[in-house]
């Protein structure tokens, strides 16, 4: 008698999944796959859940950060989501668009392709005004909750405070958008950039959501355990995966050129065991 295939989780189970990962007493770590491969690649690696990068996939297509449009990074989405069994949390940068109604917008269609959690960031993408003024930001994230709530099944709002990534290190205003982003309503607060733990240590005591932390920043040496410890619920690497990757592809390149040699070829997963871990 053959065995029976194991039953994949529905969306609606992703999400219940998705949603008690926040709620266990330690941090998890969900990494950011930028294509099929590296998705199925981390699966099978054991972590629970996975996160998109946009910037990781712009790269993968030989673009720059923040320029693929909705449709196509919802596309890339719905790939990741099909990809594996895992539940999925999608990066949708400021939502492609500055109205509330278009955040929330790009809530719905990430829901519809198959994510049970999304991020809407606070950075308006124009560098002479980088990030939304506080009130319109709060009416985005309030627009964006209200969405998710009305999804037939458990959806992880993530709301990120983009302060950091735009030079602007200001924690008191970053905190105070986290407040406020709570307040309207979303699951989970993330303030990208933070990597000194009384900085992290300020914003996980002064909100009551979880925190998710971006780690594999340059200068940012704390680990999962010490993430921990701070009281953060998740940790991410953003686009660090994707980048590894290209570094040392960069490195191959480089000395093949210059030097002539393939050593590089040394520090390469075998031929077999990837495809033992992409076999159908």
């Amino acid at each position: 008698m053959s065995a029976t295939p194991p039953t994949k989780m529905t969306q609606a189970e992703k999400g219940r999944v998705f949603r008690a990962l926040h709620e266990r007493d330690r941090a998890f770590i969900i990494p950011n796959p930028w294509d099929i491969g590296s998705a199925r690649l981390l699966a099978h690696a054991g972590f629970e859940a996975l996160a998109t990068t946009s910037a990781g996939y712009a790269f993968s297509v030989g673009q720059q950060d923040t320029t693929i449009n909705r449709d196509e990074m919802i596309a890339h989405v719905a790939k990741i989501a099909r990809a594996t069994d895992l539940p999925v949390n999608a990066d949708l940068e400021n939502g492609y668009g500055d109205s509330p109604d278009e955040a929330a917008e790009t809530i719905r269609l990430a829901a519809h392709a198959g994510a049970v959690g999304g991020s809407i960031e606070d950075a308006t993408g124009n560098a002479d005004h980088p990030i939304y003024d506080h009130a319109h930001a709060e009416d985005r994230i309030r627009a964006a909750a209200e969405l998710a709530r009305a999804l037939p099944f458990t959806f992880t709002l993530t709301a990120r405070a983009e302060n950091y990534l735009h030079g602007r290190a200001d924690l008191k205003d970053t905190i105070k958008r986290l407040q406020a982003f709570q307040e309207a309503g979303a699951n989970v607060l993330y303030a990208p950039g933070l990597t000194r733990k009384e900085d992290i240590t300020a914003v996980v005591s002064s909100v009551d959501r979880p925190i998710n932390v971006l780690a594999g920043l340059s200068g940012a040496p704390l680990t999962l355990t010490d993430l921990s410890a701070l009281g953060v619920k998740r940790i991410s690497i953003g686009s660090a995966l994707s980048r590894a990757a290209y570094g040392a592809a960069i490195r191959a390149a480089t000395e093949m050129r210059e030097r002539g040699t393939f050593t590089f070829a040394d520090q390469a997963v075998s031929f077999r065991d990837l495809s033992a871990i992409f076999k159908a």
